[in-house]
């Protein structure tokens, strides 16, 4: 067992002065050393962007990100078409990752399964004075989000499908981040997801104040919206962009509909994922497909809930509290995970 932890980062401005913020951050971090290394190795930086067709993509979708990208460039000295690579969630692979998510009316749980060796270890609580609605939720790829909520109490959060006839267009955590900054409810996040242009195949799953949920299935080729609670990593509709092997995808959403009860608490449901002898919660680090944390939300008190490893009691997180002024005092977020790979914000990767 190791211990990781996540660092909490809380911010209120306008989103050019965010990026500046993270960027001053990142060159005190191992993060971008870390990452460089990984691009390195995998070879897939060596590509080109077309720098104003994603200009014009955000300016469409988000124009405040472009704010963001110009400050973290201003800061690391950087072009905007490198910030636009490294950040812009635009065209980049995602690695590939399990997750599982149950939703009732008035809460979601989700598990972020990937390799810890990826993972950024960044929890961020952004409150725009510019444009968009206030956001919480762990980072990837620095502007994207692997979960979140907004002041709305819009939840989302994606599961992995196939990248499988990947196309030019947006990765899953930079769309999240979009969809929290601009969508208000499910419906608009709907609407939203059939705007954006999809990069690889992936489920949204959306919850809001009025405790609708659902699952947005979305391809580089289709985007098809159903009433659902539950989501591991298969399509239930656009089944031809299925993988080969779903036999865990779907042990794991049989599970999670078996337990799924209309007594059903958050705190009986957070277990169902976190605990490990429910058999949710996943050690397959090395396939990236372990467990790293568990996340849950409660649109309508406005409670974010953090867990890192298995068992373990999560940080509750008041995010009304913060919206009014409050301020986040806990700095790290920590837990154990059965691995030895540190998250890429622990220290420098060999």
């Amino acid at each position: 067992m190791k211990q990781y932890y996540s660092d909490t980062i809380q911010f209120n401005g306008n989103h050019y002065d965010f990026g500046l913020m993270q960027g001053e951050l990142l060159k005190k971090s191992p993060i971008l050393e870390n990452r460089k290394k990984q691009w390195s190795k995998s070879r897939k930086r060596h590509f080109h962007i077309n720098k104003q067709e994603a200009i014009q993509l955000f300016s469409n979708l988000m124009p405040s990100m472009l704010d963001e990208l110009q400050g973290l460039a201003d800061a690391l000295n950087w072009s905007i078409e490198d910030a636009l690579i490294e950040f812009g969630g635009y065209y980049v692979d995602y690695e590939q990752s399990g997750c599982s998510i149950l939703t009732g009316s008035k809460y979601y749980i989700r598990n972020y399964d990937s390799h810890p060796g990826y993972y950024e270890g960044r929890y961020l609580i952004y409150q725009p004075t510019d444009t968009g609605y206030a956001t919480i939720g762990p980072s990837m790829q620095i502007t994207g989000r692997t979960d979140g909520m907004n002041e709305k109490g819009l939840v989302v959060g994606y599961n992995f499908i196939n990248r499988v006839g990947s196309e030019n267009g947006f990765v899953c955590n930079m769309i999240c981040r979009i969809i929290l900054e601009t969508c208000a409810n499910v419906q608009e996040a709907i609407v939203m997801l059939k705007k954006i242009p999809h990069r690889t195949s992936f489920s949204y799953v959306l919850l809001d104040q009025l405790g609708e949920s659902y699952v947005v299935e979305a391809s580089p080729r289709k985007v098809v919206a159903r009433k659902a609670t539950v989501s591991t990593n298969h399509f239930e509709l656009l089944t031809e962009e299925n993988r080969y092997r779903m036999d865990d995808s779907l042990r794991r959403w049989n599970t999670l509909k078996t337990n799924q009860r209309p007594n059903l608490d958050v705190i009986k449901a957070y277990r169902l994922l976190n605990d490990q002898e429910k058999e949710i919660f996943s050690h397959q680090y090395d396939a990236s497909a372990g467990t790293i944390h568990t996340s849950a939300y409660l649109p309508v008190e406005k409670k974010a809930l953090f867990a890192i490893g298995n068992n373990q009691l999560p940080v509750i997180i008041d995010f009304n509290h913060l919206l009014h002024g409050g301020k986040m005092n806990i700095k790290q977020m920590k837990g154990k995970l059965q691995f030895h790979i540190p998250f890429v914000n622990m220290e420098k990767q060999t």
